[in-house]
């Protein structure tokens, strides 16, 4: 599981119309905002009937995002998340709506991965996130002790709304599935308000695609390729994409510390893969990204294999490279 996602992917968007000849009334308008949420910079752009209504509904979706992070942060102490971190253990706490959906959508991508993708790793991430801040490496007693806090089975969910911890020391952390599910919800709200094309971009982690740019087939998004040598991108159009790796880790030094734990080990896992999902929307390719990360190639294709409307592609920097194709597919701008 991850504590934070780099910026993963470069989106590029065409358009057709820009400047005094997209004024007319009959072209619709491309607006642009950004703000700094949740750790990263979320854009937008999106076109609309005037630049007032796309700025008006923009403002909306942004806010959205920062309602989704005054509910699922860890950093904040007041959040959903962090009241619900520190009352359910062993005692049922009503939650919002939304905290209880992305909750009960991480469970299901645990099942899914047989325990690898795990928001209860929490414990695991904030030893080595210290370790990340100049602390020493975690001692294999202090390993051992968070490991035995971590286990999705021990989150009971009773609907609508009821969480319970069946651990006196769990807690979530919803970094691995967070930024995706703020992207859909802000993506309704852009609908919601008539905005049918539309980008919405998380850091480059999670990009959820709305429709299309006038006269193109759909949104170009070139994605992450640490080899430098194959250049792949996607035209996505009502779809998502996102993209996980792992930073350059050495695991015999603190300050190299990864951001993505194994909870089988208790430990950053060690990949020089980057791996990119496309799919549907932006909370199951943000859950996948990662969950695809941690099984790497051969385990990670066998399951996207059995899935429908998903493809994703494993690039490394020496540009070894492994991919599945269900759905969206995936161009290269280079061949080696």
């Amino acid at each position: 599981m991850r504590f934070g996602k780099q910026r993963a992917a470069a989106l590029v968007v065409v358009i057709l119309s820009v400047g005094s000849s997209a004024q007319s009334s009959d072209k619709p308008i491309l607006v642009y905002k950004e703000k700094y949420i949740m750790g990263t910079v979320f854009e937008i752009a999106a076109y609309a009937e005037s630049s007032e209504k796309g700025s008006a509904a923009i403002d909306k979706a942004l806010q959205e995002i920062v309602r989704m992070d005054d509910l699922m942060s860890n950093y904040k102490p007041e959040s959903a998340l962090s009241r619900l971190n520190r009352s359910a253990h062993f005692h049922p706490q009503k939650v919002p709506p939304d905290l209880y959906r992305v909750i009960e959508q991480a469970v299901q991508f645990s099942r899914l991965s047989g325990g690898k993708f795990d928001i209860t790793v929490a414990p695991l991430v904030n030893l080595w996130k210290a370790a990340l801040s100049g602390d020493s490496l975690p001692s294999l007693s202090q390993r051992q002790q968070a490991e035995d806090c971590v286990g999705y089975d021990k989150i009971e969910l009773t609907p609508p709304d009821q969480i319970t911890f069946r651990s006196s020391c769990m807690q979530l952390d919803l970094g691995a599935i967070g930024k995706g599910y703020a992207v859909d919800r802000a993506g309704e709200v852009l609908h919601f308000d008539g905005i049918r094309n539309a980008l919405i971009n998380s850091g480059g982690s999670t990009i959820l695609a709305m429709g299309s740019p006038p006269g193109q087939t759909g949104w170009l998004v070139h994605l992450r390729d640490p080899s430098h040598k194959i250049d792949p991108y996607v035209m996505l159009k009502d779809q998502s994409v996102s993209t996980s790796e792992q930073t350059a880790v050495s695991l015999l030094a603190p300050e190299s510390a990864g951001h993505i734990i194994d909870p089988a080990t208790g430990r950053p896992i060690d990949t020089q893969f980057a791996v990119s999902v496309i799919t549907s929307s932006g909370t199951p390719s943000d859950g996948l990204s990662t969950t695809l990360l941690l099984l790497g190639p051969k385990v990670g294709k066998s399951l996207v294999d059995g899935m429908c409307n998903v493809s994703a592609i494993w690039l490394s920097p020496k540009a070894e490279m492994e991919t599945v194709i269900n759905g969206p597919p995936i161009f290269f701008g280079k061949q080696l």
